[in-house]
């Protein structure tokens, strides 16, 4: 089993080492342990203005980690970023592609897991901090969860028909022939492209499974109430964008 994981980084040169590091050892240790998995890392660099770069390729030489760099100058937002991650990772025999937050606040095992439910009756598996059974610390501010639960996830249910406890983690693995079908159709440049990527897998006919997950929340998050205010704007624009393709067709 091939697999490509897709890590987005914007300015994430204090935690970015960490991730490479802890990934590398649990996979390679999968590997000495006779797992037949064999695992790359695809680090897109989304318009880093820090020493990101940098620190990306001396531990890709330090641990002779099999790590593809993807650097683009501009910031293009964390969707365009994962879609360029996954038509890179297109590029070669990988059977499994997903993304991970470069801040790891989804450990290794817990990635691991998500792979492991991926079977015959399901196309992708995604993360969720908010079904029973999900670990998550510390604790998300309640007024995150329940903003969510009580606009958000309903706006989202009306406009495209997903139900889902959790859609913005940070943790989803696919297929390849997902990934083939729904590349081409990504256009979500920042927050929103979670539901963007999860409509389209709906619209395409894929059967994507919820899991719950082991979440260890990380400081700095980088989505800000200004950005989850704008995430709305961007949900309107996705569900018109794809209602006129279909509607011209």
């Amino acid at each position: 089993m091939k697999i490509s994981i897709v890590i987005p980084a914007h300015n994430e040169q204090g935690r970015i080492e960490r991730t490479l590091k802890k990934y590398h050892e649990f996979f390679l240790q999968k590997k000495e342990n006779n797992n037949d998995t064999c695992v790359e890392f695809v680090v897109v660099l989304n318009g880093c203005t820090d020493n990101t770069l940098h620190v990306v390729e001396r531990v890709k030489e330090e641990l002779r980690a099999n790590i593809v760099i993807i650097d683009m100058l501009q910031q293009a937002g964390k969707g365009l970023a994962i879609r360029a991650g996954f038509a890179n990772a297109l590029l070669r025999d990988n059977d499994i592609i997903g993304f991970v937050d470069a801040d790891m606040a989804t450990l290794p095992d817990a990635f691991y897991d998500l792979i492991m439910h991926v079977s015959h009756d399901c196309d992708g598996v995604i993360a969720s901090r908010y079904m029973p059974g999900a670990d998550v610390l510390p604790k998300r501010p309640a007024y995150k969860r329940w903003g969510s639960r009580l606009i958000y996830e309903p706006f989202v249910r009306m406009l495209f028909g997903l139900s889902y406890y959790d859609l913005q983690c940070g943790a989803k693995v696919f297929k390849r022939n997902v990934i083939e079908t729904v590349t081409p159709h990504l256009t979500v440049r920042q927050w929103a492209f979670d539901v963007e990527l999860l409509y389209l897998c709906k619209k395409y006919g894929f059967t994507i499974k919820e899991v719950p997950t082991v979440w260890r929340d990380q400081a700095d998050s980088k989505l800000t109430l200004r950005g989850g205010l704008r995430m709305f704007g961007a949900l309107f624009k996705v569900w018109w964008a794809h209602y006129n393709m279909q509607k011209n067709k």
